[in-house]
């Protein structure tokens, strides 16, 4: 039968969903789920202004605690004898220099050394590993790695399962004291504890370079955890923070996002990524292109850029030395912390730090001084 063309397929929603309309979300289409950009400015039970906007969510953890759904990021589990060494053959990263309890940042690269996804992996034990791909290639993810890894290792989509919420900012340990959770993880690190007889693994890992959390929930329980931090964060005027704000404060951080500033055309040499890379390891998907890119040295360098003149750079927009073309922005975004326009951008090898440039913002030209991230301190650790 033929599919009807003007057939479009329903947006996923998180168990959240509810709580996001009945907080006055304003909900976007984000990689085929229902996700809240941004919240309706409103009072919460003890008189705290909550929402009201990307600068106003942004602020909020920045100085207090913010709460995100981000249900929406791919839960595999891999398990099975071995799972360790085995997944440690096809990641970029060093599995070996973590233990049980902690997590790492990595990458799955294809051949050529493109990046097919950025990834968080906790590892629970020899035999069983959590990763967290981003939402748009989770499908991606477990396909490569049901094709990579020997059994008996298995890949479980635990998607639907599990949802997690992120809480983030200076005030964030205070919160989750509040609501009985541990808090004195080191950075990049977790604990596994119940709630009502339920599983919570609570974090130490976040997408804001504040201190934070990150809490991976049975999604039975997923609204009673995201209600109970909400109100424990009361004193803290704690709002409830949506995508938009989420891309201010790592794109502050310098962090990358997949699709923009990494990609399968983008390779974590030329995203300066080589401390995520085992360089030492046998075997992992892209070794050898990777090893030959940085032996050769890359043809482009990803930079951070810093506004000295008014203006808001956005992704792809010419970087210019004078009359001669640099290079192009692939993040950009007004700063609510400086209150100046940031942007990424790759570069060709030539332009260093300080450097005085340009940014062509549709027909205009915006200064810009080439920096080193983060654009702002960070207290993640």
């Amino acid at each position: 039968m033929n599919q009807d063309p003007s057939a479009t397929t329903p947006l996923r929603r998180t168990p959240l969903y509810d709580r996001h309309v009945a907080l006055g979300a304003k909900l976007v289409d984000f990689g085929g789920w229902e996700m809240p950009i941004e919240y309706a400015a409103s009072l919460s039970a003890g008189g705290h202004s909550r929402g009201g906007g990307v600068v106003a969510e942004h602020t909020a953890v920045r100085e207090g605690v913010g709460v995100f759904d981000v249900s929406h990021m791919g839960k595999l589990r891999v398990h099975g004898v071995g799972a360790l060494a085995a997944l440690n053959g096809v990641v970029t990263n060093d599995l070996t220099r973590v233990g049980p309890g902690q997590a790492q940042y990595s990458m799955l690269c294809n051949d050529a050394g493109g990046v097919i996804d950025d990834l968080i992996v906790y590892v629970v034990a020899d035999d069983e590993l959590m990763l967290v791909p981003n939402a748009t290639n989770a499908g991606r993810v477990a396909a490569v790695l049901r094709a990579s890894l020997p059994p008996p290792v298995a890949v479980v989509d635990r998607h639907d399962d599990l949802g997690i919420i992120a809480v983030q900012g200076p005030k964030s340990p205070e919160t989750l004291d509040a609501v009985g959770l541990p808090t004195d993880q080191e950075y990049m690190s977790f604990a596994s504890v119940k709630r009502n007889g339920l599983p919570i693994a609570v974090c130490r890992t976040g997408y804001t370079g504040e201190h934070g959390y990150e809490l991976m929930v049975v999604a039975e329980q997923l609204g009673e955890v995201w209600d109970a931090v909400l109100a424990a964060g009361e004193a803290y005027a704690v709002s409830p923070v949506g995508l938009g704000a989420r891309d201010t404060l790592r794109t502050e951080m310098g962090y990358p996002l997949h699709g923009q500033d990494l990609s399968e055309s983008i390779s974590p040499v030329e995203a300066r990524l080589g401390w995520a890379v085992g360089w030492s390891k046998t075997a992992f998907h892209g070794r050898d292109s990777l090893r030959a890119a940085r032996e050769q040295g890359p043809t482009r360098v990803l930079r951070g850029l810093l506004a000295t003149g008014r203006g808001v750079p956005r992704p792809h927009m010419a970087v210019m030395r004078g009359t001669q073309s640099v290079g192009e922005t692939t993040s950009g975004t007004f700063s609510p912390t400086l209150k100046q326009g940031i942007a990424l951008a790759l570069l060709d090898p030539s332009v260093a730090d300080g450097d005085a440039l340009t940014i062509d913002v549709r027909g205009r030209p915006l200064d810009v001084r080439v920096v080193k991230p983060p654009f702002v301190s960070s207290s993640a650790r």
